[in-house]
């Protein structure tokens, strides 16, 4: 790994360490843009859901360009990443960003949400089989156990959302194919869920942590929650056939109760931030690890959205209408902090940019 560019670095110096040190997980930003826009739309509100399409998908792109381009110059650190336990969870983010995204325009570019789920599914696949033999313990040998974190409930979430895009795909042009994946997906991923929960449980209770530890990805958690019950409501209103018909019913009450257990999260976390940022005055700086944040609540406000239109649970229309409404804000936020960072860290070069 080379050394960080010094901030008296050109221009051209500056953007090659960008590319150099640009994090797995920043499809986040895709994720969390592209739910938001998916939730305005269900509030009516087209013109800012337009928006942040056109954003999702541009992000999106600039982001296969710029992971490409790392690979071919920085293969050193790109292999790195995807080989190391604390890191490599990151890559679920391009799953799950493109489903997020092909489910937003699938009504309007179904060829496009579809191959968009053919190749996520394609990667989610080959990289689950993969991870035991491609991610290795870190240089010092410590057990692998003590970088399990947030980010390792990417693995579900990345399963959830080609559930989600498979059951909206099925609901748009019935096929028993189709209601298969999303059945499927939507059963593995709640078992990731629980298998990502034992692990990260064990790290918190068997090894010391501090404020400093309780990193921002600690959200997927609740956005992994909120992901699986958008889903299998999608699921439980699959068109007539057999795969839908024998699960429907189990899938639908497995949906509301991820909804709580992603409701039950949501104190939790609020907490554990104020105590990072208020009580131990930890600096909230910009970091890709903030979209970790603006993900989940964009996906709670949807899962409430999801289950009050299809379900008819009264209350939740309201939390979804308001939730959406804080994910903008959180979006919005989060946006103004990355451009002050791309234009202070990396165009004007006045601090090194954060790897």
């Amino acid at each position: 790994m080379s050394a960080p560019v010094s901030p008296a670095a050109g221009l051209d110096s500056r953007l090659r360490e960008a590319t150099r040190t640009l994090s797995p997980g920043y499809f986040a930003m895709v994720m969390a843009t592209g739910i938001v826009s998916i939730g305005l739309h269900a509030e009516h509100a087209d013109l800012l859901s337009r928006i942040l399409m056109v954003l999702a998908t541009a992000g999106f792109l600039a982001l296969l360009v710029l992971n490409a381009r790392r690979l071919l110059r920085h293969r050193e650190e790109f292999v790195w990443d995807f080989t190391h336990p604390s890191r490599s969870f990151g890559f679920y983010t391009f799953v799950a960003g493109g489903n997020v995204l092909g489910a937003r325009i699938a009504d309007t570019h179904y060829g496009s949400a579809l191959v968009l789920l053919v190749v996520t599914s394609a990667f989610w696949v080959l990289r689950g089989y993969a991870l035991p033999w491609t991610t290795r313990l870190a240089d010092d040998e410590r057990p692998i156990i003590t970088a399990a974190s947030g980010t390792w409930f990417m693995w579900a979430v990345g399963a959830q959302s080609i559930a989600v895009s498979a059951a909206t795909l099925a609901r748009l042009r019935p096929h028993e194919l189709m209601s298969l994946i999303a059945l499927a997906a939507w059963t593995i991923g709640a078992f990731l869920y629980l298998l990502c929960g034992v692990f990260v449980a064990m790290r918190l209770m068997a090894h010391a942590f501090d404020a400093a530890d309780l990193i921002p990805p600690y959200w997927i958690a609740m956005g992994a929650a909120a992901i699986t019950a958008v889903a299998g409501t999608e699921i439980g209103h699959l068109p007539p056939g057999p795969y839908g018909d024998i699960a429907r019913e189990l899938v639908r009450g497995g949906a509301l109760m991820a909804w709580l257990l992603a409701s039950w999260l949501v104190p939790a976390l609020i907490g554990l931030g104020w105590w990072r940022h208020a009580t131990h005055r930890i600096p909230l700086r910009y970091t890709p690890d903030l979209w970790s944040i603006a993900f989940p609540v964009g996906m709670y406000a949807v899962a409430s959205q999801t289950l009050s239109r299809d379900d008819h649970l009264p209350g939740l229309g309201t939390v979804g209408a308001i939730g959406v409404w804080v994910a903008v804000v959180v979006w919005l936020v989060i946006s103004a902090m990355g451009v002050g960072h791309v234009v202070r860290d990396v165009l004007l070069g006045r601090r090194p940019a954060p790897g």
